[in-house]
């Protein structure tokens, strides 16, 4: 995150280093509420789940003594030392997770399967990372080497969809084991409260998502550091009453002989023990809310200690306590104190429920960005933190799967098998991309890549294999979800490309269109006509379907792609690429509106206006730099596409703007805005409907052309002619596209685009509504692809 603004070139380095170390203390508080509830309530759960199953014959000291000393160097070597250190140094931009991670090797590499990339986009301040492009291109022959072959691409891919799906099911478990954990003290005092009563807090939880974290994140913040309080006090009181001989057990010797003891049996208990570091992902995921150093400060001097005083603390209780396995945490609470810790331990294991589920919202957008999950409701619930968004229909899916998971399970342990495999494997996917970020992104020597990935999959693929043995005891349940959301997210991805290709390889011809002349062979009518296509290049296919079957089109036509890049966010002055099509007579534009994967596409009523100007300014631009402009001697080319920033719109005088207030009707799903961009005949029609539907005031945008002399006639012209057709108003043109296989396709194929992609389709909010389009000023045409 960037530096907060205001502070002067006179601010001493003193002063600005006593600024930048507050904000960060301020936002490392505020992380205690996001990002380390999860971490944090691990001590509830993590020694009655590795004391189950076979290792109930090894209740003794030296296990407990063995259990302790694995908890401590886990926790040592995979938060500390792989997170803290290593891994949230590779953030992208300020961002984390694992696509973060997959975003800086696309960028250092070409592993990225977005179909309509373009050379301009390895322009944007945002992609450039670390070593420069030329000392990239020489990196090693392995970069070459997946670059060459497109199947490793896609399996890259699918590396990284897979992990994604593991925290998916992540945020389905972490809500069910939390609350039942949470719960189980007061359960076991024989109370009336049963698993109906979780079911209760996890309704109440995801009901409560629509609000966002931003509006409750201070009050979060003191419940979880009250428990951090209250389990290092108690951990510490423990190791003084029962057994101070325990912090012996901090030498790695005790492992040897807890593995040498218990053989078979303990390693399998290693899927309890891996819960001692679940939550540590969410450090890197939400690093994009806070700052490296606020997540740093956070974990080392008050995290870290916390849990290694509170895991030494019930190990002291369990080593003199040998019959207390099943409820350990409790149990090892002194009596007058039951009631309170019981009380912070159910409120932080909401906060720390909020924190996955806040994620998940994150990755499903992450995956829509790069065109592999089907388009959903994205609500921003802060104007300030990008990152906090809701998705009301994956958050009624979450609600719907935790809520079968509880009441299904009713057993912290079965789930606490589940959750485990799920956060371990997310783990080691991140420790491969990581091998390769060290290669690729920062240079380094290969063998160092290769003692990074051999020394963290060591460690976490032993965890790995414990927890893969508890697949039939709940351990299934993060696979199938995977699954399931790997088969949505793969069919989407499969469908969306062959459906460009289709696009790509059926362009219409700039020669059919060049023949056509500058009326297209129809009527050109007064008006604006915005035709979105994903094609960054040539003219769509839909588009000779338009031609054939109007009678008359618009003066100026304008052909929108609305791209996604492999950043995390694109500059307002970097988001259009403004080009010609076909010659000047033609009336034909370009506009490519570039966002990052985690940009917010606001409905501010102004991209019109923002177009309008970009295109005047690139006519300009055009007269004074002729080499952006398509050849008059041969124009079957697109011209070149240039880069408008809304800073040279606001300095330029190419257009003047006016503004006054008026009022727009708001129907019940969208604002539409009421500009002059909609004719006469759509404002008179909307004024029927003004007495019985709400309405709000906005402001009204006129362009004029300020009295240049000097100005090209030609130039002067078609300046004109663009006002004019702004005030005679804006539509947006669409094809209503139906996606079926070919008839000679396979059954597989048939079978993934014809139900599952059609399905999806279907089912998914509409390509007009994502893009905030009015539906008063759209035109659908439908269209079947024969894929």
């Amino acid at each position: 995150m960037e530096p907060e603004s205001g502070i002067g070139s006179s601010t001493s380095p003193c002063q600005f280093s006593l600024v930048t170390l507050s904000r960060n203390l301020l936002l490392a508080y505020q992380s205690f509420g996001v990002v380390y509830g999860d971490l944090s309530t691990s001590p509830l759960y993590v020694y009655s789940s590795a004391f189950s199953g076979k290792l109930r014959n090894h209740h003794n000291q030296e296990a407990v003594y063995g259990a302790f000393s694995l908890i401590f160097w886990t926790l040592t070597f995979v938060p500390l030392i792989k997170y803290v250190i290593i891994v949230m140094s590779a953030d992208d931009s300020g961002e984390g997770g694992t696509f973060a991670l997959y975003s800086l090797l696309c960028r250092h590499a070409k592993l990225s399967l977005l179909p309509n990339q373009q050379a301009a986009d390895e322009e944007l301040s945002s992609y450039r990372y670390g070593p420069s492009s030329a000392q990239a291109a020489s990196s090693s022959a392995l970069r070459r080497f997946l670059e060459k072959h497109k199947r490793l691409r896609t399996a890259l891919l699918l590396v990284v969809l897979f992990g994604a799906c593991m925290l998916i099911g992540d945020g389905v478990l972490t809500s069910a084991i939390s609350v039942l954990s949470s719960v189980s003290g007061i359960q076991s005092t024989e109370s009336k409260l049963t698993n109906g009563n979780s079911a209760l807090i996890l309704v109440g939880l995801f009901a409560l998502q629509h609000c966002g974290t931003h509006r409750v994140a201070f009050m979060f913040a003191p419940i979880v550091i009250i428990w951090l309080l209250f389990i290092f006090s108690i951990g510490l009181y423990n190791i003084i009453y029962w057994n101070p001989k325990i912090v012996y057990a901090l030498s790695p010797h005790y492992i040897v002989k807890f593995f040498r003891e218990t053989g078979k049996d303990g390693w399998l208990s290693l899927g309890g023990i891996l819960l001692s570091i679940t939550g540590t992902e969410a450090m890197f995921a939400d690093l994009g809310h806070f700052t490296a150093l606020s997540i740093r400060l956070a974990f080392v001097f008050v995290i870290y200690p916390c849990l290694v005083v509170q895991y030494m603390g019930q190990a002291a209780f369990l080593s003199m306590n040998l019959d207390s396995f099943s409820n350990s945490f409790y149990a090892s609470i002194p009596e007058p104190f039951f009631w309170p810790v019981f009380v912070v331990a159910t409120l932080a294991a909401i906060v720390g429920s909020q924190a996955v589920i806040t994620a998940t919202f994150s990755i499903v957008k992450q995956c829509h960005a790069l065109g592999c999950f089907p388009r959903v409701k994205v609500v921003h619930t802060s104007k300030h933190i990008y990152g906090q968004i809701y998705i009301p229909e994956i958050n009624w899916i979450l609600m719907v799967l935790t809520l079968a998971v509880t009441i299904g399970f009713q057993d912290t342990t079965l789930i606490g098998n589940a959750y485990g495999l799920a956060c371990m494997t997310v783990m080691f996917i991140t420790t491969f991309l990581m091998g390769l970020v060290i290669v690729f992104v920062w240079q380094r020597n290969f063998f160092l890549a290769t003692f990074f990935l051999l020394f963290f999959w060591l460690i976490e693929g032993t965890y790995l294999s414990a927890a893969l043995m508890k697949v039939p005891q709940g351990g299934w349940l993060p696979l199938a979800l995977s699954v399931i959301f790997m088969l949505i997210m793969y069919i989407w991805h499969y469908g969306t490309r062959r459906k460009y290709n289709y696009d790509l390889h059926n362009k219409v011809s700039l020669k059919w269109v060049l023949g056509l002349g500058p009326s297209l062979g129809i009527v050109r009518v007064p008006g604006i006509g915005l035709i979105y296509s994903e094609l960054t290049t040539g003219v769509p296919s839909i588009f000779s379907h338009f031609v054939t079957n109007l009678p008359a089109f618009h003066k100026v036509l304008v052909f929108v792609c609305v791209k996604s890049v492999p950043v995390p966010y694109v500059s307002p002055d970097e988001r259009f690429l403004i080009g010609r099509v076909c010659p000047r007579p033609y009336r034909m534009y370009r506009c490519i509106v570039r966002y990052g994967y985690k940009d917010i596409q606001r409905d501010d009523g102004d991209f019109e206006n923002l177009l309008v100007q970009s295109v005047a300014e690139f006519i300009q631009m055009e007269a004074v730099e002729p080499h952006y402009s398509s050849s008059e001697t041969s124009p079957s080319v697109d011209g070149r596409m240039a880069v408008i920033s809304t800073r040279d719109i606001r300095s330029s005088m190419t257009l003047t703007v006016t503004e006054q207030d008026f009022v727009s009707v708001v129907d019940d799903d969208s604002i539409h805005s009421g500009s002059s961009s909609k004719s006469i005949t759509l404002q008179s029609l909307r004024s029927m409907y003004e007495d019985d539907t709400p309405s709000i005031r906005r402001r009204q945008v006129r362009f004029q052309l300020p009295p240049n002399p000097r100005m090209d006639p030609v130039v002067r012209e078609e300046l004109m002619d663009l006002i004019r057709a702004k005030e005679a108003g804006v539509a947006y043109i669409m094809g209503h596209s139906y996606v079926k296989a070919r008839r000679n396709s396979s059954f597989i194929k048939k079978l993934a685009i014809d139900i599952g992609y059609s399905f999806l389709r279907k089912n998914c909010r509409g390509p007009s509504v994502a893009l905030n389009i009015p539906h008063i000023s759209l035109i659908e045409v439908g269209m079947i692809y024969y894929v």
